[in-house]
């Protein structure tokens, strides 16, 4: 079919020069089409082949996915927890390659077996979210749950909590990774700036890797929660943008009064 094609425009391309009333421009914008159809039915054809292949590994891999699933299930009836989760983690891996099931579903699955597995203090980032959450916040002259912001590119990231001193701003947010072994990272340039004064920079970081590192989430569906701390805001300040310039992480007016 290819050939066949290639002959065609090369038959185009010979024939075009004799017809008086062609320009110049026509000739080159023909062959620029045609050699065009030619590359989109090759990458057509590429892109055929390889769900082809992608359907075949996925019949291939089935039987060992739901193996893996019933091997998970029946190891935490038993309550072997640590072999429980290296099974669910097993029909992970190929659950995101080929999609055989709720991967959300597995995914907490794997997040609660974590604690069970006594693998609170080491592993994913997941596993220290509590962390982030203080036992004390009547230090705070203001504290809000899930405070009022606007965010128009960003639905996977959220501020669950704002807590406003006089000795710093503090932020905990949670992050949704929307695929496997997801990297997520903070810059030093990120700021907030309140409607009452200016800049004020980043000056600690709570379970979450600072550029160029990168703190990982293993699985799609897992949320990792973080905290970042900033300067006090002005007495006089009832709202404020946190931004970290060149990303999507923009939320404007949150409040903080």
């Amino acid at each position: 079919m290819k050939k066949n094609i290639f002959l065609f425009a090369l038959g185009l391309v010979t024939f075009m020069p004799a017809q008086a009333q062609w320009t110049h421009y026509d000739t080159q914008t023909a062959i620029s089409g045609v050699f065009g159809a030619i590359n989109h039915s090759i990458e057509s054809a590429e892109r055929q082949k390889q769900m082809e292949i992608h359907a075949q590994e996925k019949a291939h891999y089935e039987q060992s996915f739901k193996d893996a699933m019933e091997e998970a299930k029946a190891f935490e009836q038993e309550e072997k927890w640590e072999d429980a989760l290296n099974k669910y983690e097993e029909a992970a891996k190929l659950n995101c390659n080929y999609g055989y099931s709720d991967q959300q579903q597995i995914s907490r699955k794997i997040t609660s077996l974590y604690v069970k597995a006594g693998r609170t203090d080491d592993g994913p980032s997941v596993l220290n979210n509590d962390k982030t959450i203080l036992p004390d916040y009547s230090k705070y002259r203001y504290v809000r749950d899930n405070p009022l912001y606007v965010n128009k590119k960003n639905g996977v990231t959220k501020i669950l909590r704002v807590a406003c001193s006089d000795t710093e701003t503090r932020i905990e947010l949670e992050h949704t990774s929307p695929r496997m072994n997801f990297g997520l990272n903070i810059k030093a340039t990120a700021y907030i700036k309140g409607n009452k004064g200016g800049k004020l920079n980043l000056v600690n970081i709570e379970n979450l890797s600072l550029a160029p590192g990168y703190t990982i989430i293993p699985w799609p569906g897992q949320k990792l929660r973080f905290a970042l701390v900033f300067p006090p805001l002005p007495d006089n300040a009832t709202e404020f943008d946190f931004v970290e310039p060149s990303t999507t992480w923009k939320f404007e007016d949150i409040k903080c009064k």
